[in-house]
């Protein structure tokens, strides 16, 4: 305990802007994420075979590639092919891309809880299909996959310790882990604190999403 509190009387305000970095990340590529899935999973929902074959491909990709060798390809791939994108910008559109094929995937499931009947009977009133997708399916799906997209959310704020991986100008938490145990003997006292931090941030996401979950859902 001594060494835990020697530390953060040193590297105290370190570990805040760390932990600051770390949530901005995680809410910045779950938002453009969601967003991104949930047009891909629209867009997957038109008769438009072509479409929705190339954005299964997209989903595919993104969903089994390992966001450490994406990140590479951005960083280190795309300025062959004349595309510069800052270090930190190159972490969230990693994560992005991941969050967005995990969440149209998950969206898919969601739709399939969705009685067929139900866009029959809107679509019987006179409803354009697009209009039965966003306001009768989609909202439905979405109350459905609180729960996954809660664990995706826990997922890719742990993820976010990619950045660790490139210069960026600020430290997240494992970037911070990482100095401080090259300049100094703390390193397992550093990652205790780093993981606390973690795993109260998991904690609390888990909670929020246990209370949504129970504003939304849908008693069968």
């Amino acid at each position: 305990m001594g060494s835990v509190a020697r530390l953060l009387a040193d590297y105290g305000p370190a570990f805040w802007q760390a932990l600051l970095l770390t949530w901005k990340l995680t809410a910045v590529s779950f938002v453009a994420g969601f967003a991104l899935g949930t047009v891909v999973t629209v867009l997957r929902l038109l008769p438009v075979r072509p479409l929705r074959w190339a954005l299964t491909v997209y989903v595919e990709i993104f969903r089994n590639i390992p966001s450490v060798a994406l990140l590479i390809f951005i960083v280190f791939a795309l300025p062959d092919l004349n595309v510069l994108i800052d270090y930190e910008p190159s972490v969230i559109l990693t994560l992005t891309l991941v969050c967005s094929a995990f969440t149209a995937d998950y969206l898919r499931t969601g739709i399939n809880t969705v009685s067929g009947g139900q866009a029959e009977a809107a679509l019987s009133l006179g409803m354009s299909p697009m209009r039965v997708i966003t306001a009768v399916v989609l909202p439905q799906a979405l109350r459905a996959v609180v729960q996954p997209m809660t664990s995706l959310l826990i997922a890719l704020m742990l993820s976010t310790s990619l950045a660790s991986q490139v210069p960026m100008p600020g430290r997240e938490l494992t970037a911070l882990v990482s100095k401080i145990a090259n300049d100094s003997a703390a390193g397992m006292a550093a990652f205790a604190v780093a993981a606390a931090m973690y795993v109260a941030t998991g904690l609390l996401i888990a909670w929020a999403g246990s209370m949504l979950e129970k504003k939304v859902r849908i008693l069968r």
